[in-house]
């Protein structure tokens, strides 16, 4: 058997990346955790499993896909697992749900910088605007290179916030169950499991074509598999630990649009100041690959009017984004989208079964007319 190429540097890249990725304004604020997984008590807790299980089933499969086939465009992934029709309208669905994230990004942008400096909701929204515009011009190549280093210290620090926020306050940890359910928290859905599948639905979506681009650029098919694994296990950790930090502050962090300041500012002012930076390139993260997505669904990504049309939905993007308040837009845009995710996995889970059965048919066959011979 001959042995596969695995590069360490390129593993932590490709684990780097798929972190940094889902890391946009709803994880970065706390905002998408509270709604996800907090808000159930301890049983979003076992969510956060769920999600975590999920994640390196699609990962690992969008990613070694996208190593073997090679595809074209990231798209075609789900002309591969949908077939013709459905996996076109989940490549047009996906775009138009790509581009909409980008939206929630502008607006958490906007509300982390209002809530820690106070400047006008404006001011975040239009400056993540441009620097999110200004880096997909770079290309692929390059946004990789960006996202990949940053995605594992903003994971760090969270990892940090949050173990910070459950030493600081343990009995609210223990008594979080039973203050949970008085509280008015908006929720992803009607109880912890759906959420999961929700999460996990609405991530899909956005990992699909970006990462079966990425998977194109593995050296192999154990470098691909391992950078999704460790991503999954590191991105997974710091939703758990995140969550258990909101909810040993959950009475405090209940009204607040960007719930993790309120834990970085009460463990020390400066770390609050410290963390909005860090919330900030979050998003910044996450929207730079959503916007390139959109764009490079349309047009070559090395042409005049790729950068234009860039420039174009990322004006679009700010305009609206700074329209709708931000909790609303993470409650709307990715829960919906959200359960069309589930019928992804549905039909990957269908593919991949079709795979190894016929897999399995093949060896059997060539025992069989081995054992002839």
């Amino acid at each position: 058997m001959e042995k596969q190429i695995v590069s360490k540097s390129k593993v932590i890249s490709f684990a780097g990346a798929f972190i940094a990725f889902l890391i946009g304004s709803g994880f970065a604020t706390g905002q998408e955790v509270l709604q996800y997984f907090t808000s159930y008590g301890y049983f979003g807790m076992a969510g956060v499993l769920v999600v975590y299980l999920l994640f390196l089933y699609v990962g690992i499969n969008f990613i070694t896909v996208g190593q073997e086939q090679n595809f074209p465009k990231g798209s075609d992934i789900f002309r591969y697992y949908c077939g013709k029709s459905l996996g076109t309208f989940f490549d047009y669905f996906s775009i138009i749900f790509i581009y909409m994230s980008f939206v929630v990004m502008i607006a958490g942008a906007g509300a982390t910088i209002n809530q820690q400096y106070g400047f006008n909701l404006s001011v975040g929204g239009i400056l993540m605007g441009i620097l999110a515009a200004g880096t997909v011009i770079f290309g692929l190549g390059k946004i990789v290179d960006v996202i990949g280093k940053i995605g594992p210290i903003i994971v760090v620090m969270s990892i940090f916030l949050g173990m910070a926020s459950i030493f600081k306050n343990p009995e609210g940890l223990a008594q979080a169950n039973n203050i949970i359910p008085k509280l008015n928290l908006m929720k992803a859905s009607s109880n912890w499991f759906f959420a999961a599948g929700s999460y996990v639905g609405f991530c899909m979506l956005w990992l699909a074509s970006f990462m079966a681009s990425m998977g194109a650029t593995a050296n192999s098919k154990a470098e691909a598999k391992l950078g999704a694994i460790y991503g999954a296990t590191g991105f997974s950790l710091a939703v758990l630990i995140v969550a258990l930090g909101l909810m040993a502050n959950i009475e405090q962090v209940a009204g607040t649009m960007i719930p993790s300041l309120y834990l970085a500012s009460n463990i020390h002012p400066v770390l609050s100041t410290i963390f909005s930076i860090i919330i900030v390139a979050g998003i910044y993260t996450t929207a730079v690959p959503l916007l390139w997505s959109v764009s490079s669904r349309f047009l070559n990504e090395k042409t005049i009017k790729f950068k234009v049309l860039t420039m174009v939905l990322s004006t679009i993007g700010v305009f609206v984004g700074l329209k709708i308040p931000f909790n609303k837009l993470v409650n709307i845009v990715y829960v919906i989208n959200g359960y069309v995710g589930i019928l992804l996995l549905v039909l990957m889970f269908v593919k991949t079964l079709k795979t190894q059965n016929f897999s399995v048919k093949t060896k059997s066959s060539t025992l069989k007319i081995d054992s002839e011979i």
